[in-house]
């Protein structure tokens, strides 16, 4: 029988399911879902595999109370940084604030949960419970702007949650491994799929355009300007932060 460590077998069970959780969290953020099984989170704390299944009945089962313990942690975070306090308490003020919170999540462990949710069939009921708190996190926002007198809050508050996630994407160190577009830009870029790309008469136009028969079209110098060519310095995380907040500003302004 295992050594009980704690006053009551209650607490000793609330004990070693926080300690299967914190091993959980760290097997998915370092090596992924595939990674995260009943077996391999009772070997990181010692414990073994028929025991960890009293606690967990699948990896499934695994992510679901990840989730649990995750999401309202954030959501009360959230909660707290738009909140009308500290040196700034004005709307715009707020909002930077929730929005910084919301990229912090980028940085820490429980950020793994969403490649790795998205990656796992959950079952259905499992998927109501996600979006039901995915939709916690937003709240605070849609009850900033509803207490300002915003029209349509809700709405505002999912579309500026699209901004944060764009900027977690940009955040994210593999987010190549997990953004479609990271991997093939061309698949999502429209003039891949513009038929004008394709048709020979719109080559034609475009041969025959001013552009094509002025001096710098023929000129090798201006053909082979570094300048002309260099892509788009790479962005510093705290480039991607501070751009991410003034467009989720702009954008509930």
């Amino acid at each position: 029988m295992p050594r009980i460590s704690a006053a009551t077998v209650a607490d000793h069970r609330a004990n070693q399911h926080a300690a299967l959780l914190e091993a959980a969290r760290e097997i998915l953020a370092a090596e992924g879902v595939h990674a995260l099984t009943p077996a391999a989170v009772g070997a990181r704390i010692g414990l073994a595999r028929s025991s960890v299944y009293r606690y967990f009945a699948s990896t499934a089962d695994i992510l679901a109370q990840l989730v649990e313990d995750a999401f309202p942690r954030w959501s009360a975070r959230l909660r707290a940084a738009i909140a009308p306090a500290g040196p700034d308490d004005s709307l715009p003020g707020r909002i930077r604030t929730y929005g910084r919170a919301a990229l912090d999540f980028v940085g820490s462990p429980d950020y793994a949960l969403i490649p790795a949710l998205q990656a796992i069939g959950l079952p259905g009921e499992c998927r109501v419970r996600v979006d039901e708190m995915h939709g916690a996190l937003i709240a605070p926002l849609a009850d900033a702007l509803r207490e300002a007198g915003a029209d349509h809050p809700a709405l505002r508050a999912e579309l500026a949650w699209g901004v944060l996630r764009a900027g977690a994407r940009r955040l994210m160190p593999d987010a190549a491994a997990h953004d479609p577009a990271a991997r093939n830009p061309a698949a999502h870029n429209p003039v891949a799929h513009d038929p004008a790309a394709h048709d020979p008469a719109a080559h034609d136009v475009a041969a025959h355009s001013p552009a094509a028969h002025s001096p710098a079209a023929h000129d090798p110098a201006a053909q082979h300007d570094p300048a002309a060519h260099d892509p788009e310095p790479a962005a510093t995380a705290d480039d991607i932060i501070e751009i991410t907040l003034d467009v989720l500003v702009r954008t509930l302004r």
